[in-house]
């Protein structure tokens, strides 16, 4: 297995470690609002996961290697034990990271996912990105234009424009589009965990208006955070973080606090 060293972004001088894993096709950026809140009391690490942001490219991007990577991560800071906090895909790393190496990880926060196979997948987003002939493109709105008319929602549109950079020789996806499109499958489900479990203290915080993390879950995550707490933030979608920021914070530091 091949570790990579991720680009990360760190904020904050003093007080107990974070650790904040985003989502697929984000970076750490997407949480850079929230770290800045959290930055007055805590050191803030911001990874860029694998094939996303600034961090290095691979063929492979299995869960138990993107949990690797996260855990050099905090051990080349000297961050351990952190709290973890990660988001959907970012969600799912920080479960595994903590379930293979508990000695890493304070606490854990999980944002609007769970440990299970999920039917629904990025893939047309992805595949249309992949369409998308950027040789031919000059500006960013012609980007959009082309992307529209499969992304619908001018939401979703914008988040994976984050991912459209100029570079010399024109613009470019900083996201390994190939090596994503190849692995969303596996990155769909969760890796098997008989046998293991975090017994460490756990939330995980959803949105009322996704449907990631159900009822139906709950068996699931008691069997692997047995000292799982489950909360809703109404009025939140999946993005619970900037949907509804204020009481997403309020959230986190009563767990923390």
């Amino acid at each position: 297995m091949t570790v990579l060293e991720l680009a990360a972004d760190q904020l904050g001088e003093a007080g107990a470690p974070i650790v904040i894993l985003h989502g697929l096709m984000g970076s750490a950026r997407n949480w850079t609002s929230v770290a800045k809140q959290l930055a007055a009391t805590h050191r803030v690490l911001m990874p860029d996961l694998r094939n996303h942001g600034r961090s290095p490219w691979a063929d492979r991007m299995s869960f138990d290697e993107m949990a690797a990577d996260v855990a050099a991560a905090i051990e080349a800071r000297g961050l351990a034990p952190a709290v973890l906090v990660g988001h959907s895909l970012g969600g799912k790393v920080a479960m595994r990271l903590a379930l293979t190496r508990p000695d890493l990880v304070a606490c854990l926060v999980v944002v609007d996912v769970a440990p299970v196979l999920y039917g629904h997948s990025l893939r047309a987003y992805v595949d249309a990105m992949r369409a998308v002939d950027l040789s031919r493109v000059s500006r960013r709105p012609e980007v959009e234009a082309l992307l529209a008319p499969t992304i619908h929602d001018p939401l979703m549109r914008a988040f994976l424009l984050q991912n459209l950079v100029r570079t010399p020789e024109g613009y470019a996806w900083r996201a390994n589009l190939e090596g994503i499109a190849a692995n969303l499958p596996e990155l769909m489900g969760f890796p098997p965990s008989a046998g293991l479990s975090y017994p460490g203290p756990t939330l995980f915080i959803a949105g009322s208006r996704s449907n990631y993390v159900r009822e139906a879950h709950r068996p699931v995550i008691m069997e692997l955070f047995p000292k799982a707490e489950l909360v809703t933030i109404a009025g939140a979608g999946h993005q619970v973080h900037a949907d509804r920021p204020d009481e997403f914070l309020a959230r986190l530091r009563a767990f923390l606090g």
